[in-house]
C-alpha cells in the first residue's frame, strides 16, 4: 500500500512539474511581448497618441504610463518566473526523493 501511494505522489508531482513548465513558458512570453512593444513605443515622439486597451474601450495615455506599465509587467512576469523555478526545483526534490524511496522498497523486498 505504500509503494502505491508512493507511485500516486510521484505521478502526481511529475504533472505538477510539467504544468509549473507550461506556466513559465507562457510568463516568459508574455515577458517578451512586453519588452518588445516597449522597445516599439520607445521609439516613438513624445508627442504620439497612445491608448491603452481597458475591457471593450481604448483611453488615451501619455507615452510615459505605457512605458511604466509595459515594465511592470516585465518585472512581474519576471517576479512570478523566479517563483515557479524555485517550486519546480522543490517538486523535481520531491519526485527524487519518492522515487529513492520507492527503489529502497524494492530492494528491501529483493531481500527478503
Amino acid at each position: 500500500q505504500a509503494f502505491t501511494e508512493l507511485q500516486a505522489k510521484v505521478m502526481d508531482t511529475q504533472q505538477k512539474v510539467k504544468l509549473a513548465d507550461l506556466q513559465i513558458e507562457q510568463l516568459t512570453k508574455t515577458k517578451k511581448h512586453a519588452h518588445l512593444t516597449d522597445t516599439e513605443v520607445m521609439m516613438l515622439v513624445d508627442e504620439t497618441r497612445m491608448y491603452e486597451g481597458v475591457g471593450r474601450m481604448f483611453i488615451l495615455q501619455p507615452k510615459g504610463v505605457i512605458h511604466n506599465q509595459l515594465l511592470e509587467k516585465q518585472r512581474i512576469a519576471e517576479e512570478k518566473i523566479k517563483e515557479l523555478e524555485q517550486k519546480k526545483s522543490y517538486l523535481e526534490r520531491s519526485v527524487k526523493e519518492a522515487e529513492d524511496n520507492i527503489r529502497e522498497m524494492l530492494m528491501a523486498r529483493r531481500a527478503q
